[in-house]
């Protein structure tokens, strides 16, 4: 079985999670603990990001990377089209999501958690501790707008992402107003990389996600909540309810004290 070692508020591992649900693959869901998880990583690939898949002897990092992967090893359903135009369009629209929508949505999430104390609580795993749900929730707004300067999430560049983003899902509403597909006419990378990396603007409404009920359906004011932009989530969630399947339980590597994560 494929394993995927991933964090479940990674967008890029979330677009990950779909294309092996979109191939009808199975696979099991590693949670990576940031620091000491992402040690073996390292040891593993020369990098500590994560998604990164293991399949038999096979290890693939990169989620553009483990889509060209899949595709190759496992055929059916293939993500890419087979004419040369719409093919360099599809790899446009996924390079064009990474950048975009990947990027600039985490920003505008650190925005709407700066802002939104009980928003901050209820994004943590349910197995969080009482007693640290409250100390994330004390954290005043106004210190996590200074610490996002460190973290490359200024109000500024906030701002700015919120903008882009408002621009993108204009385009797509349109490029979707008489197409179901961004690109020829069926599911295709493109389409899979767009509604995996969109989750950090609007989490899904469904069990797919391994997050507390009262955060699914729910995102960054807005957008997630812009009737001009409906259609784009109306389509996600469709797309979703096609191919998104349960969330497979994850390995949760926790205890009192740090532990790597354990890869062949």
């Amino acid at each position: 079985m494929i394993e995927l070692y991933q964090f479940e508020l990674s967008q890029y591992s979330e677009k990950v999670r779909l294309i092996l649900d979109y191939k009808g693959l199975d696979y099991r869901k590693i949670e990576v603990i940031p620091g000491m998880g992402q040690i073996d990583l390292f040891r593993l690939t020369g990098q500590r990001k994560v998604p990164v898949i293991k399949d038999g002897a096979n290890i693939v990092s990169d989620s553009t990377e483990i889509a060209k992967y899949l595709d190759q090893k496992y055929p059916d359903r293939p993500l890419f089209p087979t004419d040369p135009k719409q093919r360099g369009l599809c790899l446009l629209i996924e390079e064009w999501a990474d950048e975009s929508i990947g990027v600039k949505s985490r920003q505008a999430l650190f925005g709407a958690l700066s802002q939104d104390q009980n928003f901050r609580k209820a994004l943590l795993p349910n197995t969080t501790p009482d007693l640290l749900k409250g100390l994330v929730g004390a954290v005043p707004n106004d210190l996590l707008k200074i610490l996002g300067f460190g973290v490359g999430a200024s109000p500024d560049i906030v701002k700015s992402a919120e903008t882009d983003l408002k621009q993108d899902l204009e385009a797509l509403c349109l490029l979707l107003a008489d197409s179901p597909y961004l690109v020829g006419d069926r599911t295709t990378l493109a389409d899979l990389s767009v509604a995996g990396l969109s989750m950090l603007i609007k989490f899904p409404d469904g069990p797919y996600l391994d997050l507390p009920a009262n955060v699914k359906g729910k995102g960054v004011p807005g957008l997630a909540d812009n009737l001009a932009y409906q259609p784009f989530f109306t389509w996600r969630d469709r797309l979703y309810s096609q191919y998104r399947k349960l969330t497979p339980g994850a390995v949760n590597i926790t205890g009192s004290a740090p532990t790597a994560i354990s890869i062949d």
